[in-house]
């Protein structure tokens, strides 16, 4: 039954996660340096789950920041004919996203891409270690060391950061391979990222906690008086830095 192999799938997936803490420990105790000093913590995904999963969340921590940015440019010519010119993405704007003041020395970038190939994601990385920050790459190491990078330096995600978490997807991330079906099925990547970086709040709330520092934590905003007591987390959150 594919219920029964999916969730076997998952499990084999959360048990290699929890096989190998070290890297989990190491990006917790990152992040708990940068909110010691006065840093911050920028979530920053390629197109999946996790800035939705992590940022403004009951039982998450106030002091996460989703960053987000984009650069679209409409210009259908007419009377030229089609395919005349490539589609490119260009990725040299992004060294403008840390002109903004959310962004200073210090601070930890986390990168998530499962491929980890694209130019864009790759220059994020490289773009946010040389601004100063500490960069953690949330990737598939299985299926990223596969695939060349489209970035000039020739690197991937994982070779562009200061450290790395594996969200142990597979290949293809898919898991599930059916008879009848052209290609697998269930990718991994999706809760296995949210797993690996749960993971890492949860060391980091007991590194914080260990150092004498309360971590601001949001509150149900469905609890009868739930707005009220998410402006007061984020007032203390204002006033402490985390």
């Amino acid at each position: 039954m594919l219920i029964e192999r999916y969730f076997e799938a998952l499990q084999e997936r959360i048990r290699a996660i929890a096989a190998d803490p070290a890297p989990i420990r190491a990006a917790a105790l990152a992040c708990a340096d940068a909110l010691a000093n006065g840093g911050a913590v920028h979530i920053f995904d390629s197109g999946h789950m996790v800035s939705s999963e992590l940022v403004n969340r009951a039982g998450g921590l106030v002091a996460l920041s989703g960053l987000s940015f984009g650069l679209t440019v409409t210009n259908n010519v007419k009377t030229r004919a089609a395919g005349t010119n490539a589609p490119t993405f260009s990725y040299a704007y992004i060294e403008h996203v840390f002109e903004t003041q959310g962004l200073r020395p210090g601070d930890v970038l986390i990168v998530g891409s499962v491929s980890g190939k694209t130019a864009n994601v790759v220059e994020l990385a490289l773009q946010g270690r040389a601004h100063g920050l500490k960069v953690i790459a949330l990737t598939s190491l299985a299926y990223s060391s596969q695939l060349a990078s489209e970035h000039p330096s020739g690197k991937r995600l994982f070779e562009a950061a200061d450290l790395v978490l594996d969200n142990h997807a597979p290949y293809g991330d898919a898991m599930l391979t059916v008879e009848g079906l052209d290609y697998p099925i269930c990718p991994a990547s999706g809760l296995g990222a949210a797993a690996v970086l749960w993971a890492v709040m949860a060391a980091l709330v007991e590194e914080m906690l260990a150092r004498g520092l309360k971590p601001t934590v949001y509150p149900s905003v469905n609890r009868p008086d739930g707005w009220a007591l998410v402006r007061a987390v984020e007032a203390e959150a204002a006033a402490k830095g985390y």
